[in-house]
């Protein structure tokens, strides 16, 4: 039997998962968490076979809880749910340990599936285009610019161009707005921009918001 562990905010997504899962006769969801405070908390009580994160948690953010996770709990395989397709944040789970990344429109054709090959077959669960991604990122070389930002950098990008404001960050990332500030600056600098409206047309051209 799987021991599934889910982590996700959103009620109807979590019972979406649920659905999924419980189609499969090898597959058990054993502990549910829907911020990011309780995926820790889970994680002390049982450990599962394999954890399905929501990469937009409240509080800590998926991939902040995900750097966490490979501290505490290095072998633990992590898939990521994301509403993003995979060419915005899947390279960079990837490379901070996830063993899978999975856009939430596809679990119903692909989460079973990404659930078996990475906790059954111990392999990570990467399609093509993402392996493609890994590849082109060995060599910095045409690499654009936004690919060195930081992954905080590249959220707060993300949700600027989305319209979000610095204390509607702040607040979605568990930061103070001084230090969203401070992001926002260092994205204008790395990315040769000088306003909101700048990096707003930047990821609009970059396809790195809907």
């Amino acid at each position: 039997m799987i021991k599934v562990a889910i982590a996700d905010d959103h009620p109807l997504m979590l019972e979406g998962v649920k659905r999924v899962l419980n189609r499969e006769m090898d597959i058990e969801v054993i502990s549910e968490a829907n911020k990011g405070g309780e995926v820790l908390d889970i994680l002390a009580e049982e450990i599962p076979d394999i954890l399905i994160l929501d990469l937009s948690m409240p509080g800590k953010s998926g991939l902040d809880l995900l750097k966490d996770i490979r501290v505490m709990y290095p072998d633990l395989p992590v898939l990521i749910l994301s509403i993003h397709p995979e060419d915005r944040f899947a390279v960079r789970c990837i490379k901070a340990g996830a063993n899978g990344y999975l856009s939430k429109s596809s679990i119903s054709d692909e989460l079973s599936k990404a659930v078996h090959k990475i906790a059954v077959e111990k392999r990570k669960y990467i399609t093509p285009d993402v392996a493609e991604q890994l590849a082109s990122q060995m060599d910095d070389k045409g690499r654009p610019p936004h690919e060195l930002l930081s992954d905080r950098e590249f959220e707060v990008l993300c949700m600027i161009a989305d319209g979000s404001d610095v204390q509607k960050i702040a607040k979605k990332l568990n930061l103070s707005p001084h230090t969203v500030h401070t992001y926002r600056s260092r994205i204008k600098e790395k990315l040769h921009l000088s306003t909101n409206v700048e990096m707003t047309r930047y990821a609009i051209e970059n396809d790195l918001i809907s």
